[in-house]
């Protein structure tokens, strides 16, 4: 029974990870097969666009296109005209605004997403949480508090897709030597997968706030 229940288990440690990797995989399949029905039915039904997947070849040649047509004259007027029209509507305006700073963030080269992992006291002193360096807070939130400070994002775990914003001075953010790629492994599983970079950082860090004596 002992060797049956270790078999049992070695089977589900090779099995889950796969079984989800599949399963996403076919969600985002399916999901951009769905684009195919921008075609006429008359070009859908022919072959090969009855292929599984095929959706997501014409998914990334539309994204292509609307890149390529974005960044000439006519394509870039195009754009503000769409955006000022979007802006009009009362609903749709702040849900496409909201995104469209999270896109512009997350996918512009300029963008400050998650710059690089660090270490912050969270959520009190002397307990340490990952975190990721977002960027700069603006000068809204930095005058009324005065300094240099960064915006820092703490994910939970295992979902990091939820977490806690915290707006921090430079001198208590600890550097970490690893890739963001690395922390959010990291963070996703729940601290088994351990970061195989070099030990964090400190230089001008190094007088941070001692654990509090309460």
């Amino acid at each position: 029974m002992p060797n049956l229940k270790k078999y049992f288990v070695t089977g589900l440690l090779i099995l889950v990870p796969l079984g989800i990797t599949l399963w996403v995989l076919n969600l985002i399949v399916t999901t951009m097969d769905q684009t195919l029905l921008l075609l006429p039915p008359s070009v859908r039904n022919d072959f090969p666009f009855n292929i599984p997947g095929t959706g997501v070849i014409l998914t990334l040649a539309i994204v292509l296109v609307v890149g390529v047509l974005a960044h000439n004259f006519i394509g870039r007027h195009l754009v503000l005209w769409w955006e000022a029209l979007l802006r009009r509507i009362p609903v749709v305006s702040s849900i496409y605004t909201s995104v469209k700073q999270v896109s512009d963030t997350l996918f512009s080269p300029s963008g400050q997403a998650f710059r690089k992992a660090v270490l912050v006291q969270f959520p009190r002193d002397g307990a340490w949480s990952v975190a990721f360096v977002v960027g700069d807070p603006g000068e809204a939130l930095k005058r009324p508090l005065g300094g240099d400070l960064q915006t820092v994002y703490v994910p939970t775990a295992p979902n990091p897709t939820s977490g806690y914003i915290l707006i921090l001075p430079p001198d208590q953010i600890v550097d970490l030597h690893i890739s963001v790629d690395d922390a959010l492994k990291f963070v996703v599983s729940m601290g088994v997968v351990t970061p195989n970079g070099k030990n964090p950082t400190i230089k001008a860090n190094a007088d941070l706030p001692a654990p509090s004596s309460n």
